[in-house]
């Protein structure tokens, strides 16, 4: 598979432009214009000494097959200056119309190359191809082509970041294209090497240090079960005046049970610990119980019309990245469809699922633990995601995980124990060439990743 991109960077790199250093002194906007297949939609405002631009960039649908069309991938930039480190991020998904700064953007006050992952809308080819177009390597190889086009412009050292499904996206890039960037800093991102051998089960059996705070969650998804009707109706009068179906899931009643099942997953993954105290017991009343639904996981979250936006990803959980079993063993004797928070069931029929890729994570996975260089994880502690982790092996060269003690899916440098969070930090800004900073990085303000605000199952 490597032998097309090495194609198509020689293609690129073919195309002749003035260098960075004598762009220093131009406009970025009129430099941003001469990039091929790059289209300036608009510039927005932007915090004091940047620039935001709002842009589209021409990708092949298929690159091991150019003749099969192209679609516009859509891009935003954060300038400060060519002169500085530039920062690739994704989150994996849609890309945000916001002038956000990222965690390492911030450590190496650089730029930002903020990009959209292939096949959420609207960076989508026509007519959709998802067997051939939508994989790690395609979206691997349009990084590598945006950052082609784009050190044209920016000479300094380049970094690639990002949360989640966009972490284990800034790995994929890394691990076809080695050479594009210095470095790669990847947050919470999940690694499940072998789809079958799973972890999860016995990471959330365990998860935290306070046993009653597990058993009130286990004990809040029995008693809401139990409760089905009631809750439902409240679900219902939600769907009917919001407008949601549930043609993908198959039904309201399904839906809400498979949220049940997750609340306890998702509970760890974005609150803490100490907010367990807001678990409603077994005497709360119906209504207390669907508002703590509302602050962690809507009953309603699994409506066609909140998982349209994620079809890409569950469709890649299904067929390439895999996906945790579900937590719900203590649950069966109350459940009405065991075995059904999967991957599958949040696909439409519409869209073809072929047959599981068993060798596309471990190829990743061993070549971390092999070959990876320059590679920084920062996990969370009790976040669920973290319970499969990417981890170095014989191999790795100057490369680091950390883990936040305590830390959800949300988890950053700036949480680190001082000691660790400093050596991080100078990690990363000496990839990006820049000297180590005099204080500690201020957390506050620090941006979320989109995943971090709106969790899909995987």
């Amino acid at each position: 598979m490597r032998r097309f991109g090495a194609a198509v960077a020689a293609l690129l790199m073919a195309v002749v432009l003035v260098s960075p250093t004598a762009h220093a002194a131009e406009d970025i906007g009129s430099a941003l214009k001469r990039v091929p297949g790059l289209t300036v939609v608009s510039e927005e405002q932007a915090p004091e000494g940047f620039r935001f631009f709002k842009l589209t960039f021409t990708q092949p649908a298929d690159h091991r097959n150019p003749g099969a069309g192209t679609f516009e991938q859509r891009l935003t930039l954060l300038h400060r200056d060519v002169r500085a480190p530039m920062v690739m991020y994704t989150s994996g998904y849609n890309v945000s119309a916001s002038p956000n700064r990222s965690e390492p953007t911030q450590l190496v006050d650089g730029n930002q190359l903020s990009m959209e992952y292939r096949y959420f809308t609207p960076s989508r080819p026509e007519p959709a191809d998802w067997g051939r177009q939508l994989t790690i390597w395609q979206a691997a190889t349009d990084q590598h082509r945006v950052a082609a086009a784009f050190k044209a412009l920016y000479g300094a050292n380049w970094l690639a970041t990002g949360g989640s499904k966009g972490g284990m996206t800034a790995v994929y890039f890394r691990r076809f294209y080695p050479s594009d960037v210095q470095g790669t800093i990847a947050y919470v991102a999940p690694n499940d090497v072998v789809d079958g051998l799973d972890g999860y089960d016995r990471f959330l059996s365990t998860v935290g240090d306070d046993p009653a705070c597990r058993e009130a969650l286990r004990a809040n998804q029995r008693e809401s079960l139990k409760r089905r009707d009631e809750l439902g109706a409240l679900a219902s009068a939600e769907a009917s005046a919001k407008g949601y179906t549930f043609d993908v899931v198959g039904s309201q009643d399904k839906a809400m049970e498979i949220a049940i099942i997750d609340s306890y997953f998702t509970f760890w993954q974005y609150q803490k610990q100490a907010d367990c105290a807001s678990v409603p017991g077994p005497s709360a009343s119906t209504q207390e119980i669907w508002d703590f639904f509302v602050r962690v996981e809507s009953l309603n979250t699994y409506a066609d019309q909140e998982l349209a936006q994620y079809v890409p990803y569950y469709y890649q959980a299904a067929v390439q990245l895999g996906i945790p079993a579900s937590y719900e063993r203590h649950l069966r004797d109350l459940l009405r469809y065991p075995g059904s928070n999967v991957a599958a069931t949040y696909v439409p029929d519409s869209v073809r699922l072929p047959r599981f890729d068993h060798l596309a994570m471990p190829d990743v996975d061993f070549w971390v633990r092999s070959r990876g260089s320059r590679l920084l994880f920062v996990d969370g502690e009790n976040d669920p995601w973290s319970a499969e982790p990417f981890r170095l092996g014989f191999g790795s060269r100057d490369s680091y995980r950390y883990v936040v003690p305590g830390g959800n899916h949300g988890s950053k440098i700036g949480q680190l124990p001082a000691a660790d969070a400093t050596a991080a930090t100078d990690t990363v800004r000496r990839w990006a060439g820049v000297p180590a900073p005099t204080a500690r990085l201020d957390t506050t303000g620090l941006d979320a990743d989109p995943l971090m605000e709106n969790r899909p199952r995987l």
